[in-house]
């Protein structure tokens, strides 16, 4: 058993006034399958990155081991697959390479084919192979369910779960629970770090909500109560007090105004500890105030309809024939393995040149909105975003404090934004548009598991007509009225 620790850590970004980690300190058992959690913004990544030795910081971090990063920069990704590993963990034997792809799904002949030619799933399994194959290192896991349809992320938790000690950021509450034996809480106040799995801390931590707010509501009552009797003894002390002026016996007056005067300041004593005591509680509370959301209302019942829709990619079909209707009020979840064709339906809808059979038909004067899969072209001020959406800008920011952005974050390019917080800004302009039908398109990559509870509840509360593709078992349950079933 060894440990790695943290002591005092504190770490600030160039420019910015806030530390990301101020005095922090915590340990973490190398055997341990630890599940790394926390809102966007709070430093999951940078505590990766800090562990791997990229940033300069003030205090101490101890290991006994280095540190290996998912995902990894792969140099000259036109070469083949098998070359890539050699290069990656050229420590590993080559048999090795086929075993560890057959444990994650990944076909032998994907070793003999460009790495630039596998899917963004493959990729991920290849790396995460490569990652486990590396003697000595170890793993830091940034984020590997991205991308990754349901059957694969199934694999890959079942094969994290064949490990031995690991560092694993994701929001993927099933995945979590999957595949990690402790979680360690980036929380507003404080670094926890608990044995179990996502549920099982997620219950304790709503049990200490609960004991607190408790706490709270009694200490309120107390303090109110305390405040009540402290005035009414200063008054009776300061008519005592009074009363001395001509009367006979002046040292038995003063006397009983010394004792009302004394436990006055008792009761404010004990006031002040109650209001210390009260601050100390519900500091991990997570603000999570609820959004909102207008839809348009259409006047056609049926919004979407395919009937012996195929999908074609050059000259291979990847879906279909597929049939199915969308109404109002429907939530359709698109769902399928990873290369069945639900981002080139979704981009059909939306009227772009998909190569298709069958028939796609939209109710007429349909208004659309939409959040794509990727963020990669969100540059500049947030200002120029608002002008190009043409939406409400107070509005707007008004969502993405309810999705956990601080107001500071508002004056950053979005170049320089988190892949959270880049999600939040696309699905933040979609809540802004009133809209007949919604499409997004896995919009809870990198979106932290606080905010997914936040936008299943919109979603329930406000049933708008929508067609989306998430590979989130959990949010795919609580958000879809209908699933549509692709296949490859």
């Amino acid at each position: 058993m060894s440990m790695i620790r943290a002591e005092g850590l504190t770490f600030f970004y160039p420019g910015s006034p806030d530390p990301v980690f101020e005095d922090a300190s915590f340990q973490i058992d190398t055997d341990w399958r630890l599940g790394l959690i926390g809102r966007n913004g709070r430093g999951k990544t940078t505590l990766l990155r800090l562990l791997a030795g990229e940033y300069p910081h003030e205090g101490t971090l101890l290991s006994p081991t280095s540190f290996d990063y998912f995902p990894c920069p792969v140099p000259e990704p036109e070469r083949l697959t098998a070359e890539v590993l050699e290069t990656v963990c050229p420590e590993a034997e080559s048999w090795r390479f086929s075993k560890e792809l057959f444990l994650l799904g990944v076909e032998e002949e994907a070793l003999w084919r460009p790495f630039n030619t596998l899917s963004n799933g493959e990729r991920t399994k290849v790396l995460l192979a490569a990652l486990f194959l590396r003697e000595g290192g170890f793993p830091l896991i940034d984020e590997p369910t991205n991308h990754l349809d349901a059957q694969g992320r199934e694999l890959v938790s079942a094969y994290l779960r064949r490990q031995r000690g690991f560092i694993l950021v994701s929001h993927d509450r099933r995945f979590l629970d999957g595949c990690v034996d402790h979680i360690m809480a980036l929380n507003r106040a404080n670094i926890q770090v608990q044995a179990g799995n996502y549920s099982s801390w997620k219950e304790n931590f709503d049990r200490l909500e609960q004991f607190e707010e408790a706490k709270n509501d009694r200490l309120r009552k107390d303090i109110r109560r305390l405040q009540k009797a402290a005035r009414r003894t200063a008054v009776w002390s300061d008519r005592v007090e009074a009363s001395k002026i001509g009367a006979a016996d002046k040292g038995y007056i003063g006397h009983k105004s010394a004792k009302m005067m004394k436990r006055a300041k008792s009761l404010e004593a004990r006031q002040d500890k109650a209001l210390e005591e009260k601050q100390g509680l519900l500091k991990n509370r997570e603000a999570a105030e609820a959004l909102k959301l207008s839809p348009l209302a259409h006047h056609a019942r049926q919004l979407v309809r395919c009937l012996e829709l195929s999908l074609w990619y050059g000259n291979r079909r990847v879906c279909g024939p597929v049939r199915f209707t969308v109404e109002q009020g429907e939530r359709a979840a698109l769902v399928g393995p990873n290369g069945s064709g639900k981002s080139s339906l979704l981009k059909l809808i939306l009227g772009q040149d998909i190569r298709h059979d069958g028939e796609l038909s939209l109710a007429p004067g349909l208004k659309i909105s939409y959040v794509p899969q990727d963020t990669s072209f969100l540059r500049g001020p947030l200002g120029d975003f608002i002008l190009e959406r043409g939406i409400d800008e107070s509005l707007f920011k008004a969502v993405l404090r309810k999705l956990g952005f601080s107001r500071e974050q508002f004056d950053r390019n979005m170049e320089d934004f988190s892949g959270g917080q880049k999600k939040k800004a696309l699905i933040a302009a979609s809540l802004c548009q009133r809209a007949h039908l919604y499409v997004w398109d896995e919009p809870l990559n990198f979106i932290d598991i606080d905010s997914r509870l936040q936008i299943e509840e919109l979603l329930r509360d406000f049933a708008p007509t929508m067609v989306f593709v998430e590979h989130d078992q959990a949010f795919q349950e609580a958000a879809a009225s209908k699933i549509i079933q692709l296949y490859s």
